[in-house]
């Protein structure tokens, strides 16, 4: 059997280096992300070897939270829910009082891929 290793990558503006097989994609948006939570790749969908991408949109507060989380498009139902999760556990800077807030929804695409690894790469 194959072993399987789960690479992320982040692709906002510089990929950085793979680590759990789920990668995400930020729109453009004037707001800077502070605390990124990547979702965790479903059990199930990694033991029946389901790949799959899901678009979430959603408001950014003043505070830098989350709201109205949504989800835009998906291939598979399996990774709704950990994506709107990570989504509502990601944070971004706050804002002043005096800033004008922006009134674009935010969207966030979460790519879960598997990629192969032989016995070697494993130690």
């Amino acid at each position: 059997m194959r072993a399987i290793s789960l690479v992320l990558l982040l692709l906002v503006a510089d990929p950085t280096s793979p680590v759990d097989g789920v990668s995400r994609t930020d729109s453009a948006t004037d707001r800077v992300p502070l605390h990124t939570v990547i979702p965790d790749y479903p059990r199930t969908a990694r033991r029946d070897r389901i790949e799959g991408e899901v678009q979430v949109c959603f408001n950014i507060t003043r505070d830098g939270y989350p709201t109205r989380i949504a989800v835009r498009r998906s291939t598979h139902r399996i990774f709704e829910k950990p994506s709107r999760k990570a989504v509502r556990q990601s944070t971004w800077l706050p804002i002043g009082k005096d800033e004008p807030m922006s009134g674009i929804k935010a969207c966030r695409t979460f790519r879960f891929n598997l990629v192969p690894v032989s016995a070697e790469e494993q130690d």
